[in-house]
């Protein structure tokens, strides 16, 4: 029988209650499927931070590296440490464990009301590639003169050839395995370096994937069309910066944040993958048993697709769709099902498809 371990990290706020979700919807599919996974639970974050002065431990990279995969829940809680503090530890995930695909669909379900107006499922059924290792996320800069009238910060981009090489190959063979159109996102109207680099290299590599029709977008323009024609949208591969922003907004659209899973993806498998909800943490309704735990479970999903069990995904976002399809939600989608509720509904149709 196989066996995978997974680290089970839900952090701050909502985390907690929204990953407890996603592991029983988890062992679920693993049940039905015959494959066992082996959990260990991580305590840091805020709650960590109160106790030793630390969001994680010296050697939490160490920790996790031996893991298959990584559960993340969600990491902050701004009323009390700013997030440039508490969400360090997340980057230095991605960036010590060369996470640089990160995968957030957005995917609006049947039963679901998008804010867009006449656009439904079949409108909306795309893929942000955001490039998650380098851009503008990497620590470079400081502050300098800081409290004089004559303060200034420099904070540096980094784009390579390395990394948008391979993001960009990454995507391409991502749609081919969809509707074969890729978009990529750029601003080298105004950024003459950096994203220049990027339209260049697309240039160069379009022409190993005849297959696919791609084009560029510059990053406003994009904002405007994920709300006007979001159907002309297949797989979209963005920067750092760029893809963090766009996958908000395609969070909104396919129903809203508590929604929206995502990736953090090691494609060489040199360093375990991780997998998280968009939301973030949520302090404002944490401990209510209010919060959505689909986005979650569909991280769960893209989870057990990376381990190697696609079987066991699809029978969780199969009963996610069936759920939702069934006009069954958290109040966020207009229900009135709590947390746990919702969650059962969910488990009960993975364990009986």
């Amino acid at each position: 029988m196989a066996e995978y371990r997974v680290a089970v990290y839900p952090g701050d706020g909502i985390g907690p209650e929204v990953t407890a979700e996603a592991v029983r919807a988890l062992d679920a599919a693993a049940a039905v499927a015959g494959f066992v996974l082996r959990y260990t639970q991580i305590p840091w974050g805020y709650a960590y931070w109160q106790q030793t002065g630390q969001l994680v431990p010296d050697d939490f990279l160490d920790q996790l590296r031996p893991h298959d995969a990584i559960l993340l829940g969600a990491l902050g809680w701004p009323a009390k440490l700013p997030d440039h503090l508490t969400l360090a530890p997340l980057v230095k995930i991605r960036q010590a464990f060369d996470q640089y695909a990160c995968l957030r669909p957005a995917k609006l379900y049947p039963g679901v009301r998008s804010v867009l107006a006449g656009k439904g499922p079949a409108e909306i059924d795309f893929v942000v590639l955001r490039e998650n290792s380098e851009g503008e996320y990497l620590d470079l800069g400081n502050r300098f003169h800081v409290g004089r009238p004559d303060e200034f910060a420099l904070q540096t981009a980094v784009h390579t050839r390395k990394g948008v090489e391979r993001v960009l190959r990454f995507g391409f063979r991502l749609a081919q395995s969809r509707r074969k159109r890729l978009t990529m996102i750029t601003k080298s109207n105004a950024l003459r370096y950096g994203y220049v680099l990027w339209d260049d290299i697309l240039d160069e590599v379009r022409g190993d994937y005849p297959d696919v029709a791609a084009d560029k977008q510059h990053a406003d323009a994009a904002a405007m069309n994920f709300v006007r024609q979001p159907e002309r949208f297949d797989v979209v591969v963005a920067s750092n910066l760029f893809g963090d922003l766009l996958t908000d907004l395609g969070g909104v659209i396919s129903g809203g944040l508590g929604l929206a899973a995502s990736t953090n993806t090691n494609p060489e498998r040199e360093y375990p993958s991780m997998f998280e909800p968009v939301h973030g943490s949520a302090p404002d309704i944490a401990g209510q048993g209010i919060a959505n735990p689909v986005a979650a479970i569909l991280s769960a999903a893209l989870l057990l697709e990376w381990i190697g069990q696609p079987q066991a995904a699809t029978r969780v976002r199969a009963a996610v769709e069936q759920t939702l399809a069934a006009g069954l939600g958290t109040p966020d989608l207009g229900g009135k099902l709590s947390t746990r509720e919702l969650g059962d509904e969910i488990v009960g149709r993975i364990a009986a498809t």
